[in-house]
């Protein structure tokens, strides 16, 4: 049982995308599953699947590489918000990584979404991690 598993879900992609491996397995939660999927959709993995077991379940991510020089697409992911300090911010003091380029993943009150949906939606909330 690990006290962090957002933490534990990064560190395990960070870890695959280091040795080059092409897939990587996560235990699921809700929260691991959202920001899978946000993940998709801003193109920095290639697909993944939900695999529901009858205990907990498990998340396939496919990694993306650039086909030329081989480098992951995430070259880098750092947890913001953990469960001993935990970091929130207003809509108008909401994080810009790398001037646009990166994402900030959110935690908010109508569920979890980047950085640049909360501005949109005027919505703050707890900062999850930066992904560049």
């Amino acid at each position: 049982m690990t006290t962090d598993p957002i933490s534990d879900y990064l560190t395990r992609i960070r870890n695959a995308c280091m040795a080059n491996h092409r897939i990587v397995e996560i235990p699921a939660s809700n929260i691991k599953k959202e920001i899978t999927k946000i993940l998709f959709d801003k193109g920095y993995i290639l697909n993944y699947k939900f695999e529901d077991d009858a205990v907990q379940g498990t998340i396939k991510i496919a990694l993306k590489y650039h086909p030329v020089n081989k480098m992951p697409a995430i070259t880098k992911l750092e947890r913001i918000s953990k469960p001993g300090l935990r970091k929130y911010r207003s809509s108008d003091n909401l994080p810009r990584v790398m001037n646009g380029l990166g994402i900030a993943i959110l935690s908010t009150s109508q569920g979890v979404m980047t950085d640049k949906e909360a501005r949109n939606l005027n919505v703050g909330g707890e900062i999850l991690c930066y992904i560049f």
